[in-house]
């Protein structure tokens, strides 16, 4: 039996049009976007930084379409009550300010494009691997850089993009393969002259970087080159110093892979150990036998 469609009404249709469109805009672009980000998740030919950095891109991309759609949807509604609501608008505009902060900061940062996703950022106390990055905020892995172990600690910061507008922001993702790392050594005695240790202590640090030398004469150069400036390394340093309490510190510099830094230390500090309880235990002996002399 043929349906005759003329009798159908679609005057309800007609008087809520823009909920109908607000749906449909809203149904199309969640499911170009889930079908695009899965596309993208299941190309094995693309590197895992530069998937995530599309995938953020793409959220960002329809989450501006999705509002310059809704605008438009209701561009003849919001121009009706646009004069009425002037008072408010001002009031919402002093209560959101820390909202448009973030807008204004986003747009900061998609203009000067100071770091992107996977690379390692400091912004003002914040430090860490940027993971994801919208109109509002910066999302950060935690990573140990106060305490020299590069290693991430579980935890992840959520950065207000209006902080961008406050403080600069240091790009660090050139650690991510190699480091300046610098560790101190403190003794509280006078037995052991720490000169005589330095030799031998640069002399082990040599051996354990002899396997990346060159690596990181190159990289440090390539780092020098796109800085424009000069950086400490790669051969390592030794230093000597004290400290008003009476204690001898021994500072050791070098440049290293990041994931190894942690490694050469131990090995160091186990070596200057060694090479300290010796030189003590000597002089204690030369010691003893002046005062049985």
């Amino acid at each position: 039996m043929p349906v005759d469609l003329s009798q159908l009404d679609f005057s309800i249709l007609n008087d809520h049009l823009e909920f109908v469109l607000t749906f449909a805009w809203i149904l199309l672009s969640y499911l170009i976007r889930r079908y695009t980000k899965r596309a993208i998740s299941i190309n094995q030919k693309i590197e895992n930084d530069k998937r995530r950095q599309r995938i953020n891109t793409v959220d960002n991309i329809f989450n501006l379409l999705l509002v310059v759609g809704l605008v438009l949807i209701w561009s003849s509604e919001l121009q009706n009550i646009a004069i009425s609501i002037a008072a408010f608008m001002v009031a919402l505009v002093l209560a959101t300010k820390e909202f448009i902060a973030c807008i204004v900061g986003a747009f900061y940062r998609a203009s000067t494009r100071p770091y992107q996703v996977g690379d390692w950022i400091r912004i003002a106390n914040y430090e860490g691997e940027v993971t994801d990055s919208d109109w509002l905020s910066t999302t950060l892995f935690e990573v140990d850089l106060k305490g020299g172990s590069y290693a991430y600690t579980g935890r992840t910061t959520v950065v207000p993009n209006s902080v961008l507008l406050l403080h600069t922001v240091q790009n660090l993702n050139y650690m991510r393969r190699y480091v300046t790392h610098t560790f101190s050594i403190a003794r509280q005695t006078d037995e052991v002259n720490l000169f005589v240790i330095k030799e031998q202590i640069l002399e082990k640090i040599r051996e354990y970087s002899e396997h990346f030398h060159e690596v990181a004469i190159r990289y440090n150069s390539l780092i020098e080159k796109r800085l424009d400036i000069r950086i400490s390394g790669p051969e390592p340093r030794v230093r000597v110093t004290t400290t008003v309490e009476g204690f001898n510190v021994f500072t050791v510099s070098l440049f290293c892979p990041t994931e190894e830094a942690v490694d050469i230390e131990q090995k160091v500090m186990a070596d200057f150990m060694a090479f300290w309880y010796e030189q003590r235990d000597a002089a204690q002996g030369v010691k003893r036998k002046i005062e049985c002399a």
